[in-house]
């Protein structure tokens, strides 16, 4: 967390008013809520109104997902198509993906170039298959594995001009980029907070005025009776201040990490390791930088990087103790086999040179562990065969 937000966050412990509340000490914790909405209305382009506040990213995503799909599914019963992006985040995709099984809504994925951008064209045909049939689309602005940024403002013109509501999940480019919700033309747009130096379990949900949205919890009727809960005022005073101190400082900020990020790539390439960097060669957020080693498990990788105080992730998912290749890899057209071997680094606000030079330094001979490993597990399962 930025300074910032802790100190916000600690004097916003000692309101004990809830802010839903009409007495004194209520009173004063609504005007820290209604303040904090307004700040962080202004930094991303949107209207006071418009900011819903939520649990963080999942219950934003699942929040616009959901209940945009039911209200206009019920405007209109035909409507039971989704369109989404084939590299979206797991709160977009099971969210989705349980409309299918319990909701009867279909989904149409919307393909991604080998850099992983999904095109105008990509999301133009997907709902010219049948614009009628259509709930919803949803397309990251930046991809939260390989860092690619999406056109989102032409996507939305597309969304727009056949009358579909176009949600996008900005939680990693947030920080970043800033995001202007009025410019992009979206239809609603998830932030969280711990993405740009605010708390874990606070975020928003930016929604139109005039797009309806079925609420998915029930309660006070709070945040404009889309989403019932009482408002966690120090969570959402820190996140104010860390939105505050990001624009602030974003310029000299980005500016860092994408010097850090381009010496990585640039050592990673300089060093005798067999390695392929992914994501956008244009359109690429400035800190993170996903690689992937061929012949080398991730999860090795992984273990061996954490046992050298490097903390970086595979992007991959595990399920019942079995590792499967990234999806969002997957749908860039790279094999399972060879996107197993994949690593994210990212960078943030107290990202050094020094972490740099301790992960070039230390990586030929964690990727040579890891390629043995790899080739003494290939060995030793051709012998059970």
């Amino acid at each position: 967390m930025l300074p910032s937000a802790i100190e916000a966050m600690t004097a916003g412990f000692h309101v004990v008013g809830n802010a839903a509340s009409v007495h004194s000490a209520g009173r004063t914790a609504r005007r820290h809520v209604e303040e904090s909405r307004e700040l962080i209305a202004e930094a991303f382009g949107a209207r006071p109104s418009e900011v819903i506040f939520t649990a963080g990213g999942t219950e934003s995503d699942n929040l616009a997902i959901k209940g945009i799909f039911w209200a206009r599914r019920d405007e209109v019963p035909q409507r039971t198509r989704l369109l989404v992006g084939a590299t979206e985040h797991h709160a977009v995709l099971d969210a989705a993906e349980w409309l299918v099984r319990y909701h009867g809504a279909t989904i149409t994925w919307v393909p991604v170039t080998d850099e992983g951008i999904v095109t105008p064209a990509a999301l133009e045909a997907a709902i010219n298959e049948n614009p009628d049939d259509v709930a919803l689309a949803t397309v990251m602005w930046a991809n939260n594995e390989v860092g690619t940024i999406n056109p989102i403002r032409e996507l939305a013109a597309v969304a727009r001009s056949a009358g579909i509501p176009l949600h996008s999940d900005a939680v990693q480019a947030a920080g970043p980029l800033g995001c202007d919700f009025a410019a992009s033309g979206l239809s609603a747009m998830t932030i969280t907070a711990h993405k740009f130096g605010g708390p874990h379990g606070v975020g928003a949900l930016f929604l139109r005025r005039d797009v309806a949205c079925q609420p998915i919890l029930h309660g006070g009727g709070h945040e404009r009776d889309v989403r019932s809960g009482t408002p966690d005022n120090a969570a959402i005073l820190a996140m104010a201040a860390a939105v505050k101190t990001v624009v602030r400082d974003r310029d000299e900020t980005t500016t860092t990490m994408r010097r850090l990020r381009q010496r990585l790539i640039t050592g990673i390439n300089e060093l005798n390791v067999d390695a392929v960097i992914n994501g956008g060669r244009d359109a690429q957020l400035p800190n993170i930088v996903n690689v992937t080693f061929p012949g080398c498990e991730g999860d090795s990788l992984l273990m061996l990087m954490d046992a050298n105080q490097i903390e970086c992730s595979t992007g991959s998912a595990c399920t019942a103790g079995v590792a499967r290749a990234s999806h969002v890899l997957i749908a860039m057209g790279i094999s399972p086999s060879i996107a197993r071997g994949t690593l994210r680094f990212s960078f943030g606000h107290t990202s050094t040179d020094h972490d740099v030079d301790h992960v070039l330094e230390t990586l030929p001979q964690i990727v040579e562990r890891a390629k043995s490993a790899g080739l003494a597990s290939a060995a030793a399962g051709e012998r059970n065969v």
